[in-house]
């Protein structure tokens, strides 16, 4: 390349940053000058409030919502921004996005109520539910083993589509015959699509009805508790309820992620791109016409959900959890310590600690939400949800512009922040019930 040429391509490259940059900021003065935000904090919490206004402000967020529970009563609800960036159509009240790997936790609230009725028994073999699976070294896999990523099973080696998952019958005799990647209980890696179809087979075969995991969550969790969650999103939910994922570029992922995830994300032999990009990948979950895949289910990242649906779950989970029927024995064992795999918890495919249990992530160093008792699930881009039930927290952050930070999102540590201080500033928050209008 001549010196003409290269000082050529460097002003191009500069002048086309310039002005990308511009106009970013542009489009975000344009888009601060009609933001909107709704909702409410009990008297307080005004601190959720501000920073919820601050990630507009100063955080990039395009649209989203924060919802907290605590002791069983809603003391924030907020939502607001864009629902859609491209047509700047407001995020109101109903709108609902996709949780990515948060619907985790969705899916581990249907195996602990599966538990409370006595339907299954966590340190019981998975073969004993389902004779089938004991093929190809699976014999000995408990369930407590599957749900805390320990089974090696993070990958399916038979092709799975949109049509394999479709039919239940089909997918369940995939993973009946899949052999783990190594002996059950050695290891851990994140089975970042798969568990949630390992989890729903377990409930077909132990539920009295034979419902899928998205047809039990529906009828035994969100219709009593009366949200508006999904496992499986109906077809009846029409697009305008729901958000438009706004998806980082190249750029920010590679300077948002770790070095050696990144490389591995492009490696089509690396164990994290078996396990979240093919096979069938967790895009299953987008459809070009209707937002979402509908009547689908994927239930380690296809979840569909406002903020408050989400934080009331929890809420319930973390308040003694008498309106689902959930046994204190149950409660205790999701509270309990993560028990590692023999080699601790150091996570094959993401390649640094994580701590699973029961179908929920703990508190880590890497992943630290807050008391050691606490159980939840972060999702790409950046939403969460958990439980604290040593505070009776129910919390659920969501948004619908993917962030890059592997281990929480500046967004909502903002906000998570702004909880706790206000729980400290709160000498009676029992008496936190009077609504602060917002919006």
């Amino acid at each position: 390349m001549n010196k003409k040429l290269a000082a050529g391509t460097l002003l191009g490259l500069f002048g086309a940053g310039a002005g990308y940059y511009f106009y970013r900021n542009h489009k975000k003065n344009q888009m601060l000058a009609h933001l909107e935000l709704h909702g409410f904090v009990a008297p307080g919490f005004e601190a959720v409030g501000e920073a919820f206004q601050q990630n507009f402000e100063e955080r990039n967020e395009l649209g989203g919502g924060c919802s907290v529970f605590l002791n069983g009563e809603k003391v924030v609800d907020l939502w607001g921004g864009y629902r859609d960036a491209a047509t700047l159509e407001p995020w109101d009240e109903e709108t609902m996005v996709v949780v990515y790997s948060t619907s985790k936790g969705l899916a581990g609230m249907t195996l602990a109520l599966a538990h409370s009725r006595g339907l299954i028994d966590y340190d019981q073999k998975v073969a004993a539910y389902w004779p089938e699976f004991a093929q190809n070294g699976k014999d000995e896999i408990t369930v407590r083993q599957l749900l805390a990523h320990h089974a090696g099973l993070f990958a399916f080696d038979e092709p799975v589509d949109i049509a394999t998952v479709a039919d239940l019958d089909e997918l369940a005799e995939v993973m009946a015959r899949q052999s783990p990647a190594w002996k059950p209980g050695e290891r851990q890696a994140y089975h970042a699509i798969s568990l949630g179809f390992y989890e729903g087979e377990l409930i077909r075969r132990v539920d009295p009805k034979h419902r899928s995991v998205g047809q039990f969550f529906h009828d035994e969790i969100a219709l009593p508790l009366g949200i508006e969650a999904y496992i499986r999103l109906p077809r009846e939910i029409p697009n305008s309820r729901l958000a438009v994922v706004d998806r980082p570029g190249l750029l920010d992922m590679v300077w948002g992620f770790p070095p050696m995830l990144t490389i591995d994300s492009l490696n089509p032999r690396s164990k994290i791109y078996r396990a979240l990009v093919t096979n069938p990948g967790s895009g299953i979950v987008h459809d070009d016409e209707t937002i979402y895949a509908r009547d689908l289910e994927v239930p380690s990242g296809g979840g569909v959900a406002t903020a408050a649906a989400i934080a009331k779950a929890y809420g319930v989970f973390a308040s003694g959890g008498k309106e689902l029927g959930l046994k204190k024995e149950t409660l205790d064992l999701l509270a309990s310590a993560a028990i590692p795999s023999e080699n601790g918890f150091y996570d094959e495919c993401m390649r640094g600690e994580a701590k699973f249990s029961l179908g929920f992530m703990k508190p880590c160093e890497a992943w630290p939400f807050e008391q050691p008792a606490a159980f939840g699930h972060p999702g790409a881009g950046g939403s969460i949800g958990f439980a604290d039930p040593v505070t009776g927290i129910g919390y659920a952050y969501v948004t619908n512009r993917m962030g890059t930070s592997l281990t929480g999102d500046p967004r909502e540590l903002a906000l998570r922040d702004a909880v706790y201080r206000s729980l400290d500033r709160m000498k009676t928050p029992d008496k936190a019930a009077t609504a602060a209008g917002w919006g």
